[in-house]
């Protein structure tokens, strides 16, 4: 029997309600899930709306539920646990909004509550927006610290899919001016150590990794930046001590060249937009977000809201589906160790 997943709706005025429909408009969807949707049945209605002949089968339907047991699970039905906390007439596409923050927070919440319940296996998220949140009075710098907080999640890391290419940040959402000051040898260690035992989830036992350099060539031995002396080569001999196969600190040029090419299995980045691009530039519309150290598997797609394509039918779903499949694999390998 397929897995049963919770899929939370994310940003109503985003791309995130678009983009699951046309994920659950797959035959294929259904082939290796069950999926079940956190949100608003009034915002899916919508997108059937402007997004009608999409499912081979035929036109989809809706089924708002109020208990996933309620679930059908039915190609060409969508069961979606309705929340019902968007008013529709107040709801502006593309734009920030209070309600529509309230309403992500809500929705995570909900399917955290029944992943930890049993009563399903992992969680597939659709883009949130920071924004928004802020103003509902949740103020967090993404779904990875939201998540780790309301499941009591100490330590934690963000990993970047695509392809081959398999990235764990040390730091996530923060100004490039803080992120020097932001490392930390146990941080970097951490990341290091959920990374590998992630990467085992995917089937590779004595996984190799490259460890990024913060500063330019490496730091040019201190020339242009104490952090790989002071940090990095710390935090690398202590992985080397628990037996960890690991090079470092590398450039991150010659780290993604040399992880793409198969030398490593894993790559460490020092911060957000230095894991980013590389996995965006190979993988751009299939690259996936995945949570480290969760008690259970949640992955997402590697984009926003979108707000600026937001209700015009042109948001491209291959990154949420590519989102699902990997959830599914790393559920059926029997998840990652929190």
């Amino acid at each position: 029997m397929p897995p049963k997943i919770v899929i939370t709706m994310g940003d109503s005025a985003g791309v995130g309600p678009e983009v699951i429909v046309k994920a659950l408009s797959l035959a294929d969807t259904y082939k290796i899930c069950q999926p079940v949707v956190i949100g608003d049945a009034k915002v899916l209605k919508s997108v059937l709306e402007f997004s009608k002949g999409i499912c081979a089968k035929g036109e989809l339907q809706l089924n708002p539920i109020k208990d996933i047991e309620k679930a059908r699970f039915n190609y060409g039905v969508i069961d979606v646990l309705d929340l019902d906390n968007i008013d529709m007439d107040r709801l502006k596409i593309g734009r920030v909004d209070a309600m529509c923050g309230k309403a992500t927070f809500e929705y995570i919440k909900k399917g955290i509550e029944i992943v930890q319940s049993g009563r399903a296996k992992g969680m597939v998220t659709a883009p949130l927006c920071k924004k928004s949140m802020e103003e509902a009075g949740f103020s967090y710098p993404g779904h990875t610290e939201l998540l780790a907080e309301l499941t009591r999640t100490r330590d934690f890391a963000m990993m970047l899919v695509g392809g081959n290419l398999r990235v764990v940040l040390v730091t996530r959402h923060l100004p490039l001016k803080e992120v020097a000051s932001s490392l930390s040898k146990e941080k970097i260690l951490l990341a290091i150590r959920l990374g590998v035992e992630a990467t085992k989830a995917f089937g590779i036992d004595s996984p190799r990794v490259g460890v990024c350099a913060l500063n330019p060539h490496g730091g040019e031995w201190g020339v242009l930046g104490k952090e790989e002396i002071e940090t990095i080569i710390p935090a690398i001999e202590e992985a080397r001590k628990e037996g960890i196969v690991v090079d470092g600190p590398l450039p991150s040029d010659k780290t993604f060249y040399d992880t793409a090419g198969g030398r490593y299995d894993l790559g460490i980045a020092m911060y957000h937009d230095q894991g980013q691009v590389p996995v965006k530039l190979l993988s751009y519309t299939k690259s996936v977000n995945v949570t480290l150290g969760l008690p259970f598997v949640r992955t997402s797609p590697c984009h926003g809201t979108g707000f600026d394509i937001a209700g015009q039918n042109k948001a491209n779903p291959q990154s949420f589906i590519e989102a699902i499949k990997l959830a599914v694999k790393l559920i059926e390998k029997g998840g990652m160790k929190g």
